[in-house]
């Protein structure tokens, strides 16, 4: 939360979708504090709502129209008691439909992209303008440029400028855009492509978080480790990255997500080899064991190729634990093109998957093919992959039972006398103790499972 002053604007950001858009909505709170906004979460409260979207999910655009008309109620509560409330609508789903946004909904002051939000506080001047004209004459401000600056540049220090209370944990992006032209993603369509942050732009970033308390750090990127960031005119790959990071004093995990098969390189693969700080946890998708569908889905990589990545990573960390990705009913999937899939799920062996029914994107080459899966076959085989994953998470998580684990403990238990954290694997993780124990990492025994997470018992440590 953004530290109170006087003269205050109250904000509220409801967040879409990825985690790469948790930061998003950080950072449009980072260039708003300087001028007078501190979070709420009251939305009918807010003087400023913004909704940060994803264009991922099915029918993303229709349920940011819904919203809207929620909100346009508000806001003739809020008018109705002598207040107002601007609007803004940014992200995935704003880059894709800008003008039709501001078309269809005409309650809305802002529309922007997001490679747009450094420019928040500009974008507001122009729509308080805009309120006090006759509403014949009310334009929403709308931003869907890719602007050739570094909004990272212009986005304002947290530690410098920003008094945040910062978690634990937090996530740092380092890459955004993408240049897979996946035939089912939109991502390239809506974020650009691939750009690297610079390497001492994320260290300071990442040791400014550290000074604030955080512990672990997640580097975020549609496409992480195809990172190549400038170092004095030298290129550095995730991998050295990683090394980079592991120096920062009090830096004690680090994560990254989400990754392609393709960019696994032999640097990555080794400092999941070398580095401690570096989680044994890797989110890899394949979305489909069928190399027919693979090929269709333009990922350029095979079924065998993936397991000969997967053989790498674990040859250098056998103690990794996989996740993935999977889309069941990709157009001209066959009821072998689906046992492919279950073989390879069977071959890895993963500790979570996300899994969905392919539903087409418009915009993206796949909302052209007309060989469609009929929607019953697609939510049969969607069952039959999700009790498949889930065994197998249950199968891992059963397999921790008995070991000792480094738990970071960061929070209060939802029951008196507990608290609780996260493991290595980003499992949650519950125990006996006092809130003493937060905020750091303790080596706990677990000796039990939930439905989705481990039950431990802090380790004592024997006497001298």
């Amino acid at each position: 939360m953004i530290e109170t002053r006087a003269n205050t604007k109250k904000l509220f950001i409801k967040t879409y979708g990825c985690q790469m858009n948790v930061y998003d909505s950080d950072r449009m709170m980072d260039a708003l504090a300087p001028h007078g906004y501190e979070t709420t979460l009251d939305m009918g409260q807010a003087d400023l709502v913004l909704l940060n979207t994803c264009h991922i999910r099915e029918k993303a655009s229709e349920k940011v129209f819904s919203e809207l008309g929620r909100l346009k109620e508000l806001q003739n509560e809020r008018r109705a008691l002598g207040g107002d409330m601007l609007i803004g609508v940014a992200g995935c789903v704003a880059q894709a439909e800008g003008e039709e946004i501001a078309r269809r909904a005409p309650v809305v002051d802002m529309v922007f992209g997001p490679q747009a939000y450094h420019k928040l506080p500009d974008m507001l001047v122009q729509a308080e303008a805009q309120r006090h004209l006759h509403p014949s004459l009310k334009r929403a401000v709308i931003d869907t440029d890719f602007p050739e600056e570094d909004k990272f540049e212009h986005l304002p220090s947290a530690k410098k400028e920003v008094t945040i209370k910062r978690g634990l944990t937090a996530f740092l992006t380092v890459q955004e855009g993408c240049d897979k032209f996946c035939s089912f993603c939109v991502v390239p369509y809506t974020r650009g492509a691939e750009v690297s942050r610079p390497v001492a732009q994320v260290i300071s970033e990442a040791r400014g978080l550290v000074e604030a308390g955080v512990k672990e750090i997640t580097l975020l990127g549609q496409n992480v480790n195809a990172y190549h960031g400038d170092d004095k005119g030298r290129a550095v790959g995730l991998g050295e990255l990683a090394y980079l990071l592991a120096e920062i004093p009090g830096l004690e995990r680090l994560r990254y997500t989400t990754s392609h098969p393709r960019d696994m390189d032999d640097a990555l693969i080794a400092a999941h080899r070398d580095l401690d700080i570096l989680m044994p946890y890797l989110h890899l998708p394949v979305q489909s064991g069928s190399d027919t569908i693979l090929k269709a889905m333009n990922r350029r990589h095979t079924a065998a190729e993936y397991l000969d990545v997967i053989a790498r990573i674990k040859a250098a960390r056998p103690d990794m634990a996989l996740s993935g990705d999977f889309i069941v009913g990709f157009p001209g999937e066959t009821d072998q093109d689906f046992e492919d899939t279950l073989r390879i799920i069977r071959d890895v062996g993963y500790a979570s998957a996300y899994s969905f029914k392919y539903s087409t994107r418009p915009g993206t080459p796949g909302a052209s093919l007309t060989d469609q899966v009929d929607e019953a076959v697609k939510t049969e085989r969607l069952y039959r992959l999700q009790e498949l994953v889930n065994a197998q998470t249950t199968a891992f998580h059963q397999s921790c039972v008995g070991k000792t684990l480094p738990v970071l403990v960061e929070r209060p238990g939802r029951q008196a006398g507990q608290v609780g954290g996260r493991s290595p694997y980003l499992q949650a993780v519950h125990l006996e103790g006092s809130t003493e124990l937060i905020g750091a990492i303790h080596q706990v025994e677990i000796i039990g499972t939930s439905t989705n997470s481990l039950v431990g018992r802090l380790k004592v440590k024997a006497a001298a």
